[in-house]
């Protein structure tokens, strides 16, 4: 690793950091090593990382000590954050600035900061358009990590903030697949009425996030938002029914409906898409197709990445 650049990745097993990882091992003469960073490197996940060839380290977020020594000798590092782990945006914060006061210490030379907007900047707390949630977010799974972003630059780490989209991998991992209603049909559920969402495949994140390592000083200090494809609802469905070869319908409800589905994080997520529906051409125009596959030439539209996943999404 001596003649090359470390890049510390943290959350390596996880949906964003494994596919910096993958990206970097995918390119041994691309003048990077990585160091992959996992709270458990026991795992099979972890274990299969360093049989790829990756320097997998032990590191845990609430061991502030753990976190300095993970980006020892490193030149870059990539920080995400854990929130539907835990539903709680001031552990949020205060992860985020463990990981900024550790990168300005260790002297990282370009870190990648895993965003997203602060929704109050559009939507302040008196307005009732959506509920207030916690007592001061709308969406506390966004509002934190855009507030989190003043703490490297607070701190003068060299940071490009990379705006992530809409994981289509919820359709698989995070029960928001095709489900059957009292009709038999199967549906997906959305409140987005006919607005297009911004999505992409987990892996592009990380492969994205590649591009911008590769990019270097010349995304410093910059916002780069991250997209595979802005597609309505309807365009999913319709996309998930070519690939399951079985008809599945787009169920448009309301944001309210959505909140009083009951599961964790409803409300967190009802606002969510209520924020990406409302303010619809700002969201996703901050978010470029086009320049994210510069930054990633693998990029998937959304048939490409239902096609290869079809077999993995459930069916309820």
């Amino acid at each position: 690793m001596n003649d090359k650049k470390i890049i510390t990745v943290f959350g390596a097993t996880g949906a964003q950091g494994s596919g910096l990882v993958h990206a970097i091992l995918e390119d041994p003469e691309g003048g990077f090593a990585v160091r992959a960073v996992t709270r458990n490197v026991e795992s099979d996940k972890a274990r299969a990382l360093a049989a790829r060839g990756a320097e997998v380290v032990a590191g845990d977020v609430e061991d502030p000590e753990s976190v300095r020594r993970a980006l020892d000798g490193a030149y870059g590092a990539y920080f995400v954050t854990f929130f539907w782990d835990h539903f709680s945006p001031e552990r949020e914060l205060q992860h985020a600035r463990t990981f900024a006061t550790a990168a300005k210490e260790a002297g990282i030379q370009h870190a990648i900061w895993s965003t997203l907007e602060d929704s109050r900047k559009s939507v302040p707390l008196d307005d009732d358009r959506m509920p207030t949630l916690m007592g001061k977010y709308k969406v506390p799974h966004f509002d934190a990590k855009g507030e989190a972003d003043a703490f490297f630059t607070e701190a003068g780490v060299p940071t490009t903030f990379l705006l992530t989209s809409f994981y289509w991998d919820n359709f698989i991992h995070f029960g928001m697949g095709p489900q059957r209603g009292p009709d038999g049909k199967l549906g997906i559920t959305l409140p987005m009425d006919d607005k297009k969402l911004s999505g992409i495949a987990a892996i592009d994140i990380g492969r994205s996030a590649y591009g911008v390592f590769k990019e270097g000083s010349a995304l410093i200090g910059k916002t780069i938002g991250i997209a595979g494809e802005h597609i309505s609802g309807a365009g999913m469905a319709a996309g998930l029914s070519e690939a399951l070869g079985q008809e599945v319908v787009y169920n448009a409800v309301p944001p309210e409906i959505f909140r009083s589905f009951g599961f964790p994080g409803a409300d967190d997520l009802g606002n969510m898409f209520q924020f990406k529906r409302d303010f619809n051409d700002a969201y996703n125009g901050r978010r470029d197709v086009e320049q994210t596959r510069k930054l990633n030439p693998k990029l998937q539209s959304f048939r490409d990445w239902v096609t290869a996943n079809a077999s993995a999404i459930p069916i309820k």
